[in-house]
């Protein structure tokens, strides 16, 4: 019998490896691999991984018509299922249509300015006391210090926990035993297994927020969980117990590891340009002392130019996944229901079509003169867009702007060693080397 025919033979792909396809390409070089099959095969091609063929998109026409989905033909359920469908099924990404809703409009009440300024208060003292834990005047690995204290805050912020407790270390533990499992290569919980191990961890964790989420239901905390338990939709209805936690499981995680990202971007940029180290410095002086209050966000636009450079120049999530529900046609090309897809944001933002001198690392192009992230609706997406378009977002700039005017306010910025750092863009942006630096205190 004939072997049936491919329906996506018409559109280009690499090389593969035999049975693992495209899957350490993807892995050991996102960007140069990204970057070479644009070169050779246009805006649109596709790559094998776990036994599938995924069609990738590199224009921002295309990551504008995913992400939009004017005529509703994409899954996020579908395009995350293989990551994060066994540790976080009830993860907002994990949702479409009208159940993606209601849940984010319930969601959004935890994410509105009364209670992002509740998080600022119980955030920017942590940051300081946990920075006051950091070495100076000698070299260290930038990156698991800053994991290390991202998770530790999310535990007082998020879970209205002490930071520094053995519950606190051991849930902490639990998210990076999840994290670790969500990117395993393999899916099944086997003996001795980073999966089985990442299970267990998620058993744990929902076990514990079920308790706290029972702790909170009559509480007026101002720490997230809190809120999420008061939150209602326009109806006035209330999550469940089990909605809580399963959306808690998966915020905290997706909060931490993609600020995380972020942070060791800035800090690199930070150290690789002492002149924008200066200017930020400058800016955070400006604010004066005493404690960092609701008002002084809006003050840090050049932080925020640096915040937007770093996120277009090494985005913590390097492409936004979809799975197409009905057959559809991009520019002639015919994509049949049931394909993966990928808006590769990364390659949309390096690109020179949207930006000058993409592969320069220039906060200056978000200035109101140049404005170039503009030059497109879908130029500069590092948070997604759409109806799924990142719900946190303006959380993660508020704790990017805590943790820059404490860093800088105390302490210069220098690299740790001679050697540009290597860069992991996949499942999450990071530096191979951790980013070796130094702080020193300042005069």
């Amino acid at each position: 019998m004939a072997a049936p025919a491919d329906p996506l033979a018409h559109i280009p792909h690499p090389p593969q490896t035999p049975l693992i396809g495209n899957t350490l390409d993807v892995v050991r070089d996102f960007y140069g691999f990204s970057s070479r099959n644009k070169a050779a095969f246009g805006e649109v091609y596709r790559i094998r991984m776990m036994g599938r063929w995924r069609v990738a998109f590199t224009s921002a026409d295309a990551a504008e018509y995913i992400m939009m989905d004017p005529d509703k033909l994409f899954s996020s359920k579908g395009g995350w299922a293989d990551s994060l469908a066994k540790l976080f099924p009830g993860g907002l990404l994990m949702h479409d249509g009208e159940e993606h809703r209601v849940n984010r409009r319930i969601m959004q009440a935890a994410f509105r300015k009364p209670a992002l300024d509740s998080y600022l208060t119980l955030m920017a003292p942590e940051i300081e006391r946990l920075l006051q834990d950091w070495p100076t005047g000698k070299t260290f690995a930038f990156y698991p210090a800053i994991k290390a204290l991202t998770l530790r805050l999310g535990a007082h912020v998020f879970m209205g926990l002490p930071a520094d407790t053995p519950e606190a270390d051991r849930l902490n533990q639990a998210f990076i035993d999840e994290l670790a499992a969500a990117v395993t290569v393999v899916r099944k919980p086997l003996p001795f297994t980073l999966f089985r191990r990442g299970m267990k961890a998620r058993e744990t964790l929902i076990a514990r927020f079920h308790d706290l989420v029972e702790e909170r239901r009559h509480s007026d905390g101002a720490d997230f969980l809190s809120q999420m338990c008061r939150a209602t939709d326009e109806d006035g209805r209330h999550w469940t117990d089990s909605e809580i936690a399963e959306h808690f499981n998966f915020l905290v995680l997706a909060a931490h590891d993609t600020t995380a990202s972020a942070l060791t971007t800035m800090t690199w940029a930070l150290s690789e340009y002492p002149d924008w180290q200066d200017r930020l410095r400058d800016e955070v002086d400006a604010l004066g002392p005493g404690p960092f209050t609701p008002d002084m966000p809006d003050r840090m636009p050049l932080t925020d130019m640096m915040f937007r450079e770093a996120l277009r120049f090494m985005p913590p999530v390097p492409l936004v996944p979809r799975v197409a529900l009905r057959d559809f046609e991009w520019k002639g090309m015919r994509i049949p229901a049931g394909t993966p897809v990928s808006a590769n944001i990364t390659m949309v933002m390096r690109s020179a079509d949207y930006f000058t001198d993409p592969d320069r690392f220039d906060p200056e192009r978000f200035s109101d003169n140049r404005a170039e992230d503009r030059s497109h609706r879908f130029a500069w997406a590092p948070f997604g867009g759409g109806a799924h378009k990142c719900i946190g977002l303006h959380f993660a700039t508020l704790q990017v702007k805590a943790f820059t005017r404490s860093l800088l306010s105390r302490h210069s910025i220098a690299r740790g060693g001679t050697d540009a750092p290597e860069w992991q863009r996949v499942p999450t942006a990071r530096p191979k080397n951790g980013l070796p630096v130094r702080l020193d205190p300042r005069a």
